[in-house]
């Protein structure tokens, strides 16, 4: 979390430095609620269309950034803190447009006399912004409305996710509105200064990235169809195993790595960790469970045969680091990416000393047993505990079973809350925190 922690407030003072640098009201000037608002209005309006811009870039999944901000996992937090940042700017801005004017309204507050305008040559640019002001104005407070209704709606859990993949896309539609709305209202005279060319790229590539959300274009390259070759059900868990065999080009996968599978077009893609070890054959495999209205029923849903479009993959989970020794912590369903390891190192070892901790609530014994195999085939330490049995598991669990945990690197997959308890503690007691890599369980 640590990079894209720093990517979000380096970038919110970068652009507040740009525009502190480039904006040359005069202090002295600001002597009323009016001459306040029209800078913070300003303000407000570059970090909001900014903070905007990029989460519409990183919308369209842009893979070369996985590398530098921790996997799409992460990227996607960052879209969803910088979309809720644009949301309280909005308000904001939108406070800022509409509240002095209802003052005036009640009678509290007396709007001063606006100066006459300077004249200015009929055909410049300038001219023509000032021409298209109140346009861009009625433009922008309805895409403010829109946006802020979706984006609430993106907000609520309960909110069903196949309403949620049809109606998202329509965020780009107002984003290109507001866009709109800024290049027009933006004081003219930053476009001159250093923080014109920096907005006017930020809007550009935001404007590409909208164009090609609302065209569906988004990672067409990495997109594969194939169909279901395989369902296997294992009811106690609300876990099943999907199998399918990829019919187009498929550059491979690493473990750990996730994919987006649409299984029913009135679904969309679903994001779903890979299971298996890629061996070049195009098969793949996924364990999907049951938490939400659209795999409750899957198991149910889907047949043999079945068309599917698979796009990725994605994700930095790649049990890659320094120590020669590492530690494994699968929570629940978040066994699934060291399954694919699992197997991957059973082919290939890499001379690693791995112990691997697996909890559940419910005790299957047919899955506990492919775990067995799949530990052993690995030559991995596997420790596993059902909840019921064995309590839950903790830091001091981990230090007792494990002696040399300080040396080692944590890779954890499971409930948010467990994995914060688990970093919390063990960095408490002497782990270095970028030693623990956590794979984030939801992506909306």
């Amino acid at each position: 979390m640590q990079p894209i922690k720093r990517m979000f407030w380096i970038y919110l003072l970068l652009l507040t430095g740009l525009w502190w640098f480039t904006d040359q009201t005069d202090g002295s000037s600001l002597s009323g609620l009016f001459s306040w608002r029209a800078v913070l209005m300003q303000y407000t309006g570059v970090l909001g269309i900014g903070v905007m811009s990029v989460a519409m870039m990183l919308a369209v999944r842009p893979v070369v950034l996985e590398p530098y901000l921790g996997g799409l996992d992460k990227m996607y937090r960052l879209h969803k803190w910088l979309g809720i940042s644009g949301l309280v700017l909005s308000v904001t801005h939108w406070l800022m447009a509409q509240g002095p004017k209802w003052l005036v309204g009640w009678g509290l507050l007396e709007r001063p006399v606006r100066p006459p305008r300077p004249a200015l040559p009929a055909d410049s640019i300038q001219q023509f912004f000032q021409d298209q002001r109140h346009l861009a104005e009625s433009i922008g407070e309805w895409a403010f409305y829109a946006a802020l209704a979706l984006m609430v709606l993106a907000l609520i859990k309960r909110f069903p996710y196949r309403h949620f993949f049809k109606i998202h896309h329509l965020l780009a539609v107002a984003y290109l509105a507001l866009v709109w709305h800024a290049v027009v209202l933006l004081k003219f005279d930053y476009w001159s200064g250093v923080l014109g060319p920096v907005m006017a790229v930020l809007m550009a590539a935001g404007t590409v990235a909208a164009l090609l959300v609302l065209f569906r274009r988004v990672a067409t390259s990495r997109k594969v169809t194939g169909e279901v070759a395989s369902i296997v059900r294992h009811d106690a868990l609300n876990v099943v195993e999907v199998g399918i065999q990829l019919k187009g080009r498929w550059s491979g996968h690493d473990a750990g790595q996730f994919a987006f599978v649409t299984l029913h077009e009135d679904e969309g893609p679903h994001p779903f960790t890979i299971s298996s070890a890629w061996t070049g054959d195009g098969r793949i495999q996924f364990i999907i469970k049951a938490l939400g209205d659209y795999t409750r029923t899957l198991a149910d849903r889907l047949r043999v045969g079945n068309p599917v479009t698979v796009e990725g993959p994605y994700g930095q989970f790649n049990f890659q680091g320094e120590s020669p020794r590492q530690i494994w912590v699968g929570g629940g369903i978040g066994i699934t990416p060291f399954i694919s390891r699992l197997k991957t190192l059973a082919r290939q070892g890499d001379g690693r000393a791995i112990d691997l901790f697996h909890t559940t609530a419910v005790y299957d014994p047919e899955v506990i047993g492919l775990l067995e195999r799949d530990a052993q085939a690995a030559n991995i330490r596997l420790h596993v505990l059902w909840d019921e049995r064995d309590g839950w598991l903790d830091a001091e669990r981990i230090r007792q079973t494990v002696p040399d945990w300080r040396d080692a690197d944590v890779w954890f997959c499971g409930p948010a809350g467990f994995g914060q308890a688990l970093k919390r503690d063990l960095t408490a007691l002497g782990l270095p925190g970028a030693r623990f890599h956590q794979e984030l369980f939801e992506i909306r």
